[in-house]
């Protein structure tokens, strides 16, 4: 098993939003994946979406995050945890003076750097983000968006 503390790890930019993946499934039997987010201010964030296979909790780290779980709105700072249930329509906004970073859990590890690398091809390609793309990659990898088609 590859020891994370050794490994390189890469950074992911999804438009101006970073990910950093702290754990892989491959690094804890598939039990949870760890990573770090930023997000600026001002940012273009994901679409809010769910997952029905695998819960998310997330925590403060930097600045203030506002998560909408079910329509309710959860300022995340620093120190802050919110526990996001399988199934949960959520997303996020930095509605902040100050760039965030934010620690996300998923249990079990049913996602990981794959899904994060295929949605910032979709939206670095320039111009706006080809969503039917962004709906197919969501769909290959368990998040249902909570958008209209």
């Amino acid at each position: 098993m590859p020891n994370p503390m050794t490994q390189t790890r890469e950074v992911i930019r999804i438009g101006q939003t970073t990910v950093t993946f702290l754990l892989e499934g491959r690094d804890t039997n598939a039990q949870l994946a760890m990573f770090e987010f930023t997000v600026p201010v001002g940012a273009k964030v994901p679409i809010p979406h769910s997952h029905e296979h695998y819960d998310e909790t997330v925590y403060g780290i930097d600045g203030v995050l506002t998560f909408t779980v079910n329509g309710t709105p959860h300022n995340l700072g620093p120190g802050d945890s919110l526990f996001i249930p399988r199934g949960a329509v959520h997303g996020f906004n930095n509605f902040g003076q100050q760039d965030t970073k934010t620690l996300g859990v998923v249990t079990p590890a049913l996602i990981g750097p794959e899904f994060f690398k295929e949605v910032a091809a979709i939206v670095n390609a320039g111009g706006p983000p080809d969503m039917e793309k962004i709906r197919a990659v969501y769909s290959k990898y368990g998040l249902k968006p909570a958008m209209k088609p």
